[in-house]
């Protein structure tokens, strides 16, 4: 699961621009832009030029919630809302600055991991290496392993960290991400047995989902220091709670790809364990082989959905609410309007029937 582009919604994006959150992101979209930018331009000091294409311009001095800036946003929402929560935890001006380049080869990093998994093409990088799916997830990740001991590097150079603590961060970043791959991994060839949804969450959600957010917490938890590192650990188990909810709504997204590969899905645990009989025994026939509809979520299982739908809001509500316990000025009001706005393109329009 990576983190993928949200916020497709036009109903979505209205309401957040209407209660003023994209003006308050603004900030903090802007400076992961420059981050972006920065650890861009390095590509041209590891790689020849004739492997690269120009990179997007990206938004400058725009609306948040322009055409030009929304693709930003929706691409790397996430990382914006980290280096806002930072900043307002006591995070000062060139850490900020050092954690959003680090968060973005993080994110690039997870995204050519998961290509490998889901056999898929993305890319964060402008790298122009032919139609090999595969090659290119492969050179992403070499890359990206350069890019973010660069950054690390100039920290280090700045005097903003020693050599010990760029050491220490690469560990537990790679310590992290090795613990999240264990889980891809142990589903290759499919899982045996449907855990319970308590179950699941617990140990895949809050794996898959929590653990790929707290990726952002590694670089503060080595280099803050005093109250603001107090802060920082206080916050990291809230977005991990905001990361289990992302993943919760993703299996909503992903049913019928889990099915077809037998890997974990909560909404195939909750209907297996508390479904009704109806929704049982249509599910039974799909892991016997059956075809499976494209509109069976919203239709055939939608009691189970949502159920499922409801375990996700309640993980948002106690992860904006431990943040705003924090001082962060993100409205627990829009939990539920957030869990409806982080799926991807694809369940868009299976949120909207599911919330009708």
């Amino acid at each position: 699961m990576t983190l993928s582009p949200v916020f497709r919604s036009s109903t979505s994006i209205r309401l957040l621009e209407e209660e003023g959150i994209w003006e308050r992101l603004r900030p903090a979209l802007l400076g992961q832009l420059r981050a972006v930018r920065t650890v861009q331009r390095d590509l041209s000091d590891i790689i020849d030029p004739a492997f690269t294409s120009d990179a997007p311009a990206g938004p400058d001095e725009l609306d948040p919630a322009s055409p030009e800036a929304l693709p930003f946003l929706q691409e790397y929402f996430f990382l914006v809302l980290f280096r806002s929560l930072f900043e307002s935890l006591g995070v000062g001006p060139a850490r900020l600055e050092r954690y959003g380049e680090v968060n973005f080869c993080v994110k690039g990093t997870i995204t050519a991991a998961d290509n490998i998994f889901d056999e898929q093409g993305k890319s964060l990088l402008p790298l122009e290496v032919g139609s090999g799916q595969r090659f290119l997830s492969i050179l992403q990740l070499m890359c990206f392993e350069r890019l973010i001991r660069r950054s690390l590097d100039r920290g280090v150079a700045a005097g903003e960290l020693s050599a010990g603590q760029r050491d220490e961060v690469l560990k537990g970043l790679i310590d992290l991400m090795a613990r999240i791959g264990l889980l891809e991994g142990s589903e290759e060839g499919g899982v045996d047995g449907i855990p319970t949804p308590e179950e699941m969450i617990e140990g895949v959600h809050r794996v898959r989902g929590g653990a790929l957010f707290a990726l952002s917490f590694v670089p503060p938890s080595v280099l803050e220091s005093g109250e603001t590192l107090d802060r920082i650990q206080a916050a990291e188990p809230a977005v991990a709670r905001l990361g289990t909810a992302f993943q919760i709504v993703d299996d909503l997204t992903d049913f019928e790809f889990d099915l077809s590969r037998r890997s974990h899905n909560l909404l195939v645990a909750q209907i297996h364990h508390h479904g009704t009989a109806a929704e049982q025994s249509a599910l039974q026939e799909l892991l016997d082989g059956g075809e499976v509809r494209q509109d069976m979520v919203e239709n055939v299982f939608r009691t189970s959905a949502r159920a499922v739908l409801e375990r996700a809001y309640e993980e948002a509500r106690g992860a904006f609410q431990s943040l705003a316990d924090l001082g962060f000025w993100f409205p627990v009001a829009l939990s539920e309007e957030v869990v409806h706005a982080i799926v991807g393109l694809d369940g868009v329009r299976r949120m909207e029937k599911l919330t009708a």
